[in-house]
């Protein structure tokens, strides 16, 4: 990586940030959805110097502490535990100190209902997600891939509507189909249906995901910031996708990797390499000393 510093570099340097905010699919994890040894190193350094690292993700709490977890970075001295703070699904579910629960947003039943009908109708697989739990209709190879690839909690399927939605509060639910399906139908169709009750967005090209009137990570980000007490001009924020955006304007410092989308690259202050590049490492080590401050705008 061109520019890079090496390994253990950082210990000479001051961070000039005291919290990074990192985003996970397409971000921190590589196209096999995993991290890898040197974006784990790069955060240990970083932690190491004092850097709270806090996962921001469209992913629940159980699923970024099992990929934590392969690298040595979940629990108590890690990155990510039930006992630390975190910015989950989207902003819907943000954890603050102690990893208590300080704010969750629901997505309206209605929606929910209207969206699963759909699903059964047309057989576009649709998980629901439920804080820490998966929920659908019926078992779909997606669907596992959520778990086997994404390394969600196994989704639980219920016999009917009415059981999912009595089965716990739902955040948002999404749907699963080839890129082409959700650009060329899901995306038009479920834009128009939800107007006004929901938004659509997507953080990857074969997910359309459903949620809340004014959903974004940004926002999660902004209430944990006022509950840690921490300012905006404290943190380095790392991502790629458009769910992104918001994140990205409100940091001090806003890192869009080079495979993250146009929108997402329009909001960011720079662009780094890509997530197969260990984009996240290269962010660090380029950015987290005080003697390359980077001015917003």
């Amino acid at each position: 990586m061109e520019g890079r510093k090496e390994a253990g570099s950082l210990k000479n340097y001051k961070p000039k940030f005291s919290y990074i905010f990192c985003d996970m699919d397409g971000t921190l994890l590589n196209s096999k959805s995993l991290v890898s040894a040197t974006n784990a190193e790069a955060l240990r350094e970083a932690s190491s110097m004092g850097v709270k690292v806090v996962l921001a993700t469209g992913k629940t709490r159980p699923a970024a502490i099992t990929l934590l977890n392969m690298v040595d970075l979940a629990g108590k001295d890690g990155i990510v535990s039930e006992s630390s703070p975190g910015v989950f699904i989207q902003g819907l579910l943000v954890y603050g100190k102690e990893g208590k629960e300080i704010q969750k947003t629901n997505l309206d039943p209605n929606v929910c209902k209207e969206a699963f009908h759909y699903s059964v109708e047309h057989k576009v697989p649709l998980v629901a997600f439920s804080e820490n739990r998966l929920l659908t209709l019926f078992s779909h190879p997606l669907v596992d891939s959520l778990h086997t690839i994404y390394h969600e909690p196994r989704a639980e399927v219920k016999p009917s509507v009415e059981e999912l939605l009595s089965s716990g509060d739902v955040q948002k639910v999404l749907f699963l189909d080839t890129a082409e399906g959700v650009s060329g139908t899901l995306r038009p169709y479920w834009s128009e249906a939800t107007k006004g009750r929901a938004c659509v967005v997507q953080a990857q090209a074969d997910m359309l995901e459903i949620v809340p009137p004014g959903t974004s990570k940004g926002n999660g980000v902004k209430i944990l910031l006022d509950h840690l007490g921490v300012t905006a001009n404290e943190i380095m924020a790392i991502g790629d996708g458009e769910n992104d955006v918001e994140m990205m304007q409100l940091a001090s410092l806003g890192v869009c990797l080079s495979n993250g989308c146009e929108k997402t690259k329009a909001a960011a202050n720079v662009i780094g390499v890509s997530n197969d590049e260990d984009g996240v490492a290269d962010a660090i080590y380029r950015w987290v000393d005080t003697s390359k401050r980077i001015e917003k705008g």
